[in-house]
């Protein structure tokens, strides 16, 4: 029992020495998992509650670590890989070589490459933009990145903007454009509600934060704190904890992002320009050893939860669903979940459905039989539904009807 104990204390300190994070692989190493399960070789038919059958499409394996999609004019899929690369998918097939033309990353831990997102008007300026763990002399911290993609090499590439120093070296980030063309993104990395979790409240750091930039960096004149003494002025929210996925309303227009807790409390926050999602004076989450994180779930002046997860589903990617497809689910907000309550090898897809008043109304939970940790999930521009699985090798899957 002692030799166990001893290599998970050690495995722990070498993350952290590394750069990544301290108790979240702590709580990894000791939790409890069920098998792991071989996705299937081509495809698999799946019941479901509003589509009778669905059918799941292994598009494309090999991928190592994929964290995000993007969809090319052409076809064509653009993939981050959590090292490094930028990958290519053309009808199916995985080109050989990565796009070259990308900056260093710090790929340590969970840290790495992350998001993708195309420029409203990628056909004519060619623009993809992407976040990375950049690494430093004085530490790790989180960029945005502009570049122009031409066939596999990325040119003129130029960094946009830069978070502060991060506490363990490792911070989600999500991109999405809104209906303005100004560009939003999260910036993690708030972890410990009596450490770095501070830091999500502090307005002067860019830690825990949703910044709002135009698309070429800039600070749009309208952002909530333009002006203020002590604000930065780049700051759309505050008060976020770790967020791994961010999306448009298609019908409102609205920006909604979610996060995850530390043992419980992920949530989906709808966000409003100068908003305070309240990690960590406010949350539904327990410290890693067991402990509230705070003592109450709600106050005035910090906006309250839309959505939110107890026991955890460890939340990673999320898109409302307005194609033609699967006309029973228009209106739907679809999760990857990366585990369900502290196990391993509990990853899926959860279903979200709202009332006539825009209300939670009920939940499914998809693809529990494939134990995946689903990474991300996108509408592609065909109406089907695009994931990514979260492993050493990797794969894009597909969801679409069943005739």
């Amino acid at each position: 029992m002692t030799r166990v104990v001893l290599t998970v204390v050690r495995w722990c300190l070498a993350v952290s020495m590394s750069g990544g994070f301290v108790l979240e692989p702590l709580a990894w190493a000791q939790s409890p998992s069920l098998p792991e399960v071989d996705l299937p070789e081509v495809s698999r038919v799946f019941q479901t509650a509003e589509h009778p059958e669905v059918r799941l499409v292994v598009v494309t394996r090999g991928l190592a670590h994929p964290w995000s999609m993007a969809f090319l004019p052409d076809g064509r899929l653009l993939v981050t890989e959590r090292a490094g690369r930028l990958r290519i998918i053309r009808d199916g097939v995985l080109e050989p070589a990565p796009v070259s033309g990308l900056p260093s990353v710090h790929a340590v831990g969970l840290a790495g490459l992350m998001d993708v997102a195309l420029h409203p008007e990628f056909a004519e300026n060619r623009y993809i933009y992407f976040t990375f763990s950049k690494p430093g002399a004085d530490g790790v911290r989180v960029v945005l990145a502009r570049g122009q993609l031409d066939g596999l090499v990325l040119r003129e590439v130029r960094e946009l903007f830069t978070s502060d120093r991060l506490n363990g070296g490792t911070a989600a980030s999500r991109l999405v454009f809104g209906g303005d063309g100004n560009l939003w993104m999260t910036v993690g990395g708030a972890f410990g509600a009596n450490t770095g979790g501070l830091r999500a409240q502090d307005p002067n750091d860019t830690v825990g934060k949703v910044v709002r930039l135009t698309d070429d960096g800039r600070v749009p004149s309208d952002n909530p704190f333009v002006g203020r003494l002590g604000y930065r002025p780049e700051i759309y929210s505050l008060g976020h904890r770790n967020q791994l996925g961010l999306t448009v309303h298609p019908e409102t227009g609205l920006i909604w992002e979610h996060e995850n807790g530390p043992l419980g409390g992920d949530e989906v926050n709808i966000l409003k320009a100068g908003g305070n999602y309240g990690w960590p004076v406010v949350s539904h989450s327990r410290e890693y050893a067991g402990g509230r994180v705070a003592a109450r779930t709600w106050q005035e002046g910090m906006e309250a939860a839309e959505i939110v997860w107890l026991p955890a589903i460890a939340p990673s990617g999320m898109v409302f669903y307005d194609g033609t497809q699967f006309p029973a689910w228009r209106g739907n907000l679809f999760v990857g979940a990366l585990r369900m309550g502290g196990i391993r090898n509990t990853g899926h897809l959860q279903r979200i459905v709202f009332n006539e008043r825009g209300e939670e109304a009920r939940r499914e939970s998809l693809l529990v039989e494939l134990r995946q940790r689903i990474r991300d999930v996108r509408q592609g521009p065909d109406g089907f539904l695009y994931l990514l699985t979260d492993a050493d090798n990797g794969s894009v899957l597909r969801i679409e009807p069943v005739d």
